[in-house]
């Protein structure tokens, strides 16, 4: 089957591989149909993954058909979205419900082949009936659990202030649901461009440009109070350490990026705000089917979060362009199935 792989940092090869021979029991065979491209692709393009190994496949946003149910109540031809974790199912994390931080997970494209392929076998426990959707928006759904899942962890009632510092896919998503939750969104990033995006496609007309005059900022437009919550989908040391001083007393600050430094606060500063300081990881079942009722109800503009589109085929020439070219480009999903 054609296969996309990352040999090494900055180089990509279409290469011919097997289709996955063996159908474990509880797994299931899979055609690729569309695959969105996250960023922690182009990190591993550019070489600047921290935990992988090369070669490595990437691609764990994805939608796909069965092919072959095994032994699942799947059908054949039936759509699906994947949910990328693979999880041990009996660590403390997977005992309490939590697959989505489990402390052996396996997320496909990063510590296992992933989805820039033709076909590929899964647990079916792994897979969502899309029912409902087109297999483009389909393959969204993956990275906009993230957000969900980051506005669940936060807890954060309807009606509060909400602050989403990035304007990427992922902080994108978290504002949408943040808004979805019935919280007031204002954005903020570093990008003038990106917030006029984020106003004229989504209608977040509250934005705020990241520098030196955010804190004065903030405190304009929240009369001096601060957020009642903060979400952080930078993946940035800095801007993380800065979110600190945004959060109103008694409020909430949620950590959606990960980033590998040491992150470092002023505990006064911390303490007397009583924050909650809040890590969010990947995402859960309850996230995906969240998600995808909010698309088939329409309340998610999947159409204008996918701004680019490629075939697997042209996957080693557009992926790197993307990676460097950035205007414009929220989402960008590559078609596999013919």
């Amino acid at each position: 089957m054609k296969t996309i792989v990352c040999v090494e940092p900055g180089r990509l090869e279409a290469v011919e591989r097997e289709n996955p021979a063996t159908l474990p029991k509880g797994w299931v065979r899979l055609a690729i149909s569309h695959v969105g491209i996250c960023g922690t692709d182009y990190h591993i393009f550019e070489g600047k993954h921290p935990f992988l190994e090369y070669p490595r496949v990437m691609g764990h946003e994805v939608s796909a058909t069965v092919v072959d149910p095994g032994t699942s109540a799947f059908a054949v031809g039936a759509p699906v979205v994947v949910n990328p974790y693979l999880s041990c199912g009996t660590c403390v994390a997977c005992r309490q419900g939590k697959p989505n931080c489990c402390m052996a997970i396996r997320v496909l494209g990063v510590h296992t082949d992933g989805a820039f392929c033709e076909e590929i076998v899964l647990p079916a426990d792994n897979l969502y009936p899309a029912d409902g959707l087109s297999l483009e928006a389909a393959a969204t759904v993956e990275f906009l659990a993230i957000g969900a899942h980051a506005v669940r962890r936060s807890q954060a009632p309807a009606g509060s202030r909400a602050l989403v510092i990035g304007a990427g896919p992922i902080g994108l998503g978290t504002a949408l649901f943040s808004r979805i939750a019935g919280h007031a969104v204002t954005l903020m990033d570093t990008s003038a461009e990106r917030l006029a995006i984020a106003a004229e496609r989504f209608g977040f007309t509250s934005g705020i440009l990241a520098g030196d005059a955010a804190a004065a900022a903030v405190s304009t437009a929240t009369g001096g109070d601060g957020f009642d919550v903060v979400f952080d989908a930078t993946g940035y040391a800095k801007s993380m350490e800065a979110a600190f001083a945004y959060v109103a007393h008694g409020g909430a600050l949620v950590l959606v990026s990960v980033v590998k430094d040491e992150i470092r606060f002023s505990d006064p500063e911390f303490h007397k705000r009583e924050m909650t300081l809040v890590g969010s990881r990947n995402a859960t079942r309850a996230d995906f089917e969240h998600v995808m009722a909010n698309i088939r109800a329409g309340q998610v503009p999947v159409e204008a979060l996918v701004t680019h589109r490629t075939t697997l085929d042209r996957v080693p020439v557009d992926l790197a362009r993307w990676a460097t070219e950035k205007s414009g480009l929220i989402k960008a999903i590559v078609r596999v199935a013919a």
